[in-house]
C-alpha cells in the first residue's frame, strides 16, 4: 500500500474522481455488451460533448471568482443562429461568418461583465437576465426556424484529423503522433519534477518517476489505439482537439499567470484582494467576457456538428456545465476549483449520458441519475472537508501540480494569498497605495 501511495502522489483520494470515472466506464462496458470501448463510441462521445466541456473551462472560472453564469446556453444559441443567418442573408464567406459570431460573443461577454463588474449587479441577475433575453432574440431572428450552415463547419464540430503516411500502423497516423506527443511529454514532465523534487532535497526514488510513466503511457497508448483504429475515415474528433487546445491554454492561464491568481484570490476574499493591489473589477469583467467567448466558441462547433442552427439550440447547457464544474469539485462559495477538475466532472457526465444510452435507459431516468449524481458528489466533497480531509479538486490540483507552481489559495489561507498575488512572488510585500476595496451595495460579498 505503501508503494502504491508513492506512485499515486501518497493518498489514493486523490483520484476520486478519475477512478469514479473508470469504474463508470468498466460496468457499462459489461452491461452494454461491450459498446462502450469501441472506437465510434469515443469518438461521438467526445464530438457529442465536446461544446459542455468547452462551456465548463469558463464556468469554472466564474464559479471561483463567486459567480455564476445562467446565459451561456442562449449566447452559444444567439452565436450559432448569428453565424447561419449572416452567412445566408448577407453572403459572407464561412470564415468571417465565423470570425462574426466570436465577435458577438466577446459583446455579449462585454456587456455582462460591465453590469456586474461597474454595476455592482451580480452575477446570476446578470446572466438571469441574458438567458431570457438572448433566448427571445434567438427565436425572433430566426423566425422559429433552423437555418443551415455551410459544409465547412461541420469540419469543427463533426470532422476527424487526416490520415497520411504508411499504412503498416494499422492506426490513424495523425492520432498516433498525437498520442506520441502526448505520452513524451507526460514523461518528460514526470522525470523534469522528479529533478525538482531531488534538487531541493528530496530522497523521491527513480522508480516513482520511472512506474507513473509507464502507467501514462499505457493509458494514452490504448486511447491512442482506441481513437485510431476506427473505420476508414475516421481518428481522434477535431472537436477533441480543439477541446486539448483550450484545456492547455487554459491550465496555464489560471494556474501559471498573474491573471490567474488574481482570480482565485478574487474569488477567495475579494476585499483582501482589493487591499493588496489586485483590480478586482477588472477581474470580474474578463471573466465574463471570456465567458461569453468561449460559449460562442461552444456554439459554433455544434452547428457544426448538426449542420444547422436552431432555436433551441443551447437550451439548458448551462445546467451541464455547472454539473461538470461541482463535480470535478469547485466550491458553491468560490475561490476553489481548477480546468482539469471540470474535464473530469464533464466527462463523468458524459459517460454517464452515453452508458445510459448504450443501456436504454430513458431521459426521464436518466435525468434524475444525473440529478443524484451530481448531489452525492458535491455531498462527498462536503464531507471531506468537514471531516478536515483535503477535497477532491485540492487532490487533483496536487496530483498535476505537485512541483510546479503554487497550488490555488485555499478558502482559509486567502487573505494571506491575496497579500502575494499582485506581484506573483510569494512572500512579497502588498502593493503600495491607497488601494481601496469595492464597495458597491449589491456586489457579491466576500467570505470571512
Amino acid at each position: 500500500m505503501k508503494r502504491l501511495k508513492d506512485v499515486f502522489g501518497g493518498n489514493i483520494q486523490q483520484y476520486t474522481m478519475v477512478l469514479a470515472l473508470l469504474v463508470l466506464i468498466v460496468i457499462f462496458q459489461i452491461t452494454s455488451d461491450g459498446k462502450m470501448l469501441t472506437p465510434s463510441n469515443f469518438q461521438n462521445l467526445i464530438s457529442g460533448n465536446a461544446y459542455v466541456l468547452i462551456l465548463a473551462i469558463g464556468m469554472v472560472m466564474v464559479i471561483v471568482i463567486g459567480q455564476i453564469d445562467l446565459s451561456v446556453g442562449s449566447v452559444a444559441g444567439l452565436v450559432g443562429m448569428t453565424v447561419a443567418i449572416s452567412i445566408r442573408d448577407f453572403g459572407v464567406p464561412w470564415w468571417v461568418g465565423l470570425l462574426i459570431g466570436l465577435v458577438v460573443g466577446i459583446a455579449i461577454g462585454s456587456w455582462q461583465g460591465f453590469w456586474l463588474a461597474h454595476m455592482g449587479i451580480p452575477g446570476f441577475i446578470t446572466t438571469l437576465a441574458g438567458l431570457m433575453a438572448f433566448r427571445g432574440v434567438v427565436i425572433w431572428i430566426s423566425g422559429s426556424i433552423s437555418v443551415p450552415v455551410p459544409n465547412e463547419f461541420s469540419f469543427f464540430g463533426a470532422g476527424y484529423l487526416p490520415e497520411w503516411g504508411p499504412a503498416f500502423t494499422g492506426l490513424n497516423n495523425s492520432t498516433l503522433v498525437l498520442g506520441i506527443i502526448g505520452i513524451a511529454y507526460f514523461t518528460w514532465a514526470q522525470f523534469r519534477n522528479h529533478a525538482k523534487a531531488v534538487k531541493r532535497g528530496s530522497d523521491m526514488p527513480i522508480w516513482i518517476p520511472i512506474t507513473r510513466s509507464v502507467l501514462i503511457a499505457l493509458a494514452l497508448g490504448y486511447l491512442t489505439y482506441l481513437f485510431g483504429s476506427g473505420r476508414t475515415g475516421t481518428s481522434f474528433p477535431v472537436p477533441g482537439v480543439i477541446l486539448l487546445i483550450l484545456v492547455i491554454i487554459y491550465h496555464i492561464i489560471t494556474q501559471r499567470t498573474t491573471f490567474g491568481r488574481h482570480i482565485y484570490a478574487v474569488g477567495g476574499n475579494r476585499a483582501a484582494a482589493a487591499l493588496s493591489g489586485v483590480n478586482t473589477k477588472r477581474t470580474y469583467f474578463l471573466v465574463m467576457l471570456n465567458m461569453s467567448f468561449l460559449a460562442a466558441v461552444a456554439g459554433i462547433l455544434f452547428v457544426g456538428r448538426s449542420t444547422s442552427a436552431g432555436p433551441s439550440d443551447g437550451n439548458m447547457w448551462e445546467l451541464d456545465a455547472i454539473a461538470a464544474v461541482f463535480i470535478g469539485g469547485a466550491a458553491v462559495s468560490g475561490g476553489i476549483g481548477t480546468v482539469f477538475g471540470s474535464m473530469i466532472g464533464g466527462l463523468v457526465m458524459a459517460v454517464l449520458n452515453n452508458g445510459l444510452m448504450l443501456n436504454g435507459v430513458g431521459q426521464d431516468k436518466t435525468a434524475v441519475i444525473k440529478g443524484l449524481v451530481l448531489l452525492a458528489a458535491v455531498a462527498f466533497d462536503v464531507y471531506n472537508k468537514n471531516q478536515g480531509k483535503a477535497s477532491i479538486i485540492g487532490h487533483l490540483t496536487k496530483a498535476f501540480q505537485r512541483d510546479n507552481a503554487p497550488a490555488e489559495p485555499d478558502a482559509a489561507l486567502a487573505g494571506a494569498a491575496a497579500t502575494t498575488v499582485a506581484s506573483g512572488d510569494p512572500g512579497a510585500a502588498p502593493a503600495a497605495g491607497p488601494v481601496q476595496p469595492d464597495t458597491e451595495p449589491n456586489a457579491p460579498l466576500s467570505r470571512p
